[in-house]
């Protein structure tokens, strides 16, 4: 069974762990949205960005934030679920010392702790961040960005609206040594109902591509 249950900083986390057979697989840490608007591990993005990264041949874990599900806990305005998600990380590590890089995704409120979560740890290489909410926090942390990624968000998103998006985009574009790839889906929405196949798809294409060119086969 997937089910993994972890020490976390204020007790254990319950998570989803899918390994790959190969030693040396990458890894992924999912991130899910807010906890006190039904965020889980299990939302319908997490799930779906999980099963993509494991297709691409990554060893996969997604867990619940603080006080969601069987995780021990209250919500901690982000600064626990940063500490959650880097204990996460370092559970990942743990049961793949090998991997050859370290990739974090997260969407809506996890987009914004995976973001932190990348300044602290110098060896996550790639992101994904889906619907960053940039009207609601502060992502002025990313001065630089460390690493290059893909940023995705609806057109019609009233939680994190496209412009605000735009605004933090355009700042990251403005720093060198690293390249961030942006794209904005038409009519869809926060959570994607009706273009989460084709978002799912277009983060898929994007992890592959930057896997086949940095490491391409021998």
């Amino acid at each position: 069974m997937p089910e993994v249950i972890f020490p976390g900083p204020d007790g254990r986390l319950e998570g989803r762990y899918h390994p790959q057979k190969a030693k040396d697989a990458p890894v992924a840490l999912i991130l899910h949205p807010h906890p006190q608007f039904g965020g889980t591990m299990n939302n319908k993005v997490v799930y779906n960005l999980h099963y993509a990264f494991h297709r691409l041949g990554f060893s996969v874990l997604r867990f619940n934030f603080r006080g969601v599900g069987r995780s021990q806990g209250e919500f901690d305005q982000g600064i626990g679920e940063l500490s959650d998600a880097a204990a996460a990380l370092d559970h990942l590590q743990a049961m793949n010392p090998n991997a050859k890089t370290t990739w974090v995704a997260g969407f809506s409120f996890g987009a914004w702790i995976g973001m932190q979560l990348l300044m602290r740890r110098p060896e996550i290489s790639g992101f994904v961040s889906v619907a960053p909410p940039a009207n609601m926090y502060d992502f002025s942390f990313l001065a630089p960005c460390p690493s290059s990624g893909i940023i995705v968000n609806g057109a019609a998103d009233r939680v994190a609206p496209a412009a605000d998006v735009q605004k933090l985009v355009d700042k990251l574009h403005q720093q060198k040594g690293i390249t961030i790839t942006h794209e904005v889906m038409p009519g869809a929405s926060h959570f994607f109902e009706k273009q989460l196949e084709e978002m799912i798809s277009m983060v898929e294409g994007y992890v592959k591509t930057r896997m086949d060119d940095e490491y391409p086969a021998l």
